[in-house]
């Protein structure tokens, strides 16, 4: 039986790496949103807490059938409540007026089925309980929610996936879910007050705007433009590119009090070091930034140039890669330095 554990276990494990590369952007977008700033501790718990639900799903899907088309079982559910008393009593070897034989039910398939049920969602009401801060009512309804998820899951055969389903739908399985769910919630609250406090208040006006936060913002903000710039490339609008990003990363930051919809996203905005931002400073900042540096490369997929002025414009570009990349790269390393269309136009970012 412990095997039948341990293998869905290791395959939470062995994926775990991938759910958290692809789940990293949500995260840190969740914490700027809610909080304003990333939390390491909190970022950690959120981390430990999608790999506890992937070990949770792991523990009630696996092992799967070979084949799609599995056959069909002799019953799909059991829908008496309490039924697990009736198989312990059933199954065990204890002999009930033997108190030596006791030790023998931590050994028996019933009762560790049942310690099971009880302890897979108990991980669950601890955070809700801890991480959220929510009442027992919450956590009970939640706690019942994801037990039931579980079991519909089961007994759709994945929602369809497999031709029958290939585990029981139980009803004390919802009810030892639940149960684990509140010990969770119970222990969260005993053992709050020796757990790190996560409600802290935080002056946001002292806190660094990361790069990475920086990037979220950019992704959306081009995710935004680039069909726009498409579109209007489409519709053969003269300069659609320069006309575009003008308006999208001057006029609207001017008239936002530096956001764009990528910077709203991430709670950062363009600020001109205490003064309000200025149309000039903004010209400076992402002109340099979209117009020059961006434009060139616009013009380098648009414009055809003659004999041996096309290698020499590509070599050039190449160049003002390499020189900007390194300049990234030197203010990456050392954080107190500015980029370059920073320092010359007197501006950076504050949260919001």
């Amino acid at each position: 039986m412990l095997d039948s554990y341990l293998v869905p276990i290791l395959t939470a494990f062995l994926t775990f790496p991938v759910a958290a590369m692809l789940c990293a952007i949500p995260i840190l977008v969740m914490q700027y949103r809610k909080h304003g700033y990333f939390n390491k501790i909190r970022g950690i718990l959120l981390y430990l807490f999608l790999l506890y639900l992937m070990n949770a799903l792991y523990l009630v899907i696996l092992p799967m059938p070979a084949s799609r088309h599995n056959e069909p079982m002799s019953t799909y559910m059991q829908l008496i409540p309490m039924n697990f008393i009736q198989d312990i009593v059933k199954e065990t070897r204890v002999v009930w007026t033997d108190p030596s034989t006791y030790v023998r039910i931590f050994k028996e398939r019933a009762f560790l089925q049942v310690v099971f049920n009880i302890a897979l969602v108990v991980p669950f009401g601890m955070f809700v309980r801890y991480y959220w801060r929510k009442g027992w009512k919450t956590c009970l309804i939640a706690s019942f929610g994801l037990s039931l998820f579980f079991e519909v899951t089961q007994v759709t055969g994945i929602y369809g996936y497999y031709d029958y389903p290939y585990r029981l739908f139980d009803v004390d399985d919802l009810i030892l879910n639940t149960l684990g769910g509140m010990i969770g919630y119970v222990i969260a609250e005993w053992a709050y007050k020796h757990l790190p406090r996560l409600d802290e208040q935080v002056d946001l006006s002292q806190k660094r705007v990361s790069y990475t936060r920086r990037a979220i913002a950019f992704i959306v903000d081009w995710s935004v433009l680039t069909p726009v710039i498409l579109l209007l490339g489409l519709l053969h609008v003269p300069g659609a590119y320069f006309l575009a990003t003008f308006v999208y990363f001057i006029l609207v930051p001017y008239l936002k009090e530096g956001r764009t919809i990528g910077k709203a996203f991430v709670r950062i905005r363009i600020t001109g070091q205490g003064e309000h931002l200025s149309l000039r400073k903004i010209l400076i900042r992402n002109g340099l930034l979209y117009l020059l540096f961006g434009g060139l490369h616009a013009l380098s997929l648009s414009l055809n140039f003659p004999g041996i002025l096309e290698p020499m414009y590509f070599i050039g570009l190449f160049l003002l890669d390499a020189v900007v990349f390194i300049h990234v790269l030197i203010c990456l390393l050392g954080r107190k330095q500015r980029l370059f269309h920073e320092e010359k136009s007197g501006t950076d970012h504050a949260i919001t």
